[in-house]
């Protein structure tokens, strides 16, 4: 299903974009909130520069901000509509699944940011 090559395999596992072959981040476990921004200089495989330009990143808030606009309206609607709790119930797991998800949200966020300018090259060598 998650085939090396796609975009959402870059995505979900933070793959370099180019060649896919090693994590973009010091540490990949997006729970040790110490190290969740520290990313390589580049890809020790195909050299790719992950910091395209001086505060490149800063575009992932936008994405961010989109993914947890999603992540809120699923939380309600799972609440709200499929379990039928109040409406305070409702805004309480909007607020901790936006709590429990916050690293991967913002691992996922820089995934899709630089998947969007970078793409995958399969007839990379080294």
């Amino acid at each position: 299903m998650l085939k090396k090559g796609s975009k959402l395999y870059s995505i979900l596992t933070g793959t370099c974009p180019k060649c896919q072959k090693e994590s973009m981040y010091s540490d990949p476990n997006p729970l040790h909130l110490g190290n969740i921004l520290k990313m390589q200089e580049n890809c020790s495989h195909c050299g790719l520069k992950y910091q395209i330009e001086p505060s490149f990143f800063y575009g992932a808030m936008y994405v961010s901000y989109g993914l947890n606009v999603a992540v809120g309206t699923a939380a309600f609607i799972i609440s709200y509509v499929l379990l039928h709790s109040s409406l305070k119930v409702a805004f309480i797991s909007i607020i901790v699944s936006l709590i429990l998800l916050f690293p991967f949200v913002l691992r996922w966020a820089r995934n899709i940011y630089i998947n969007m300018f970078v793409s995958y090259d399969p007839d990379f060598k080294q």
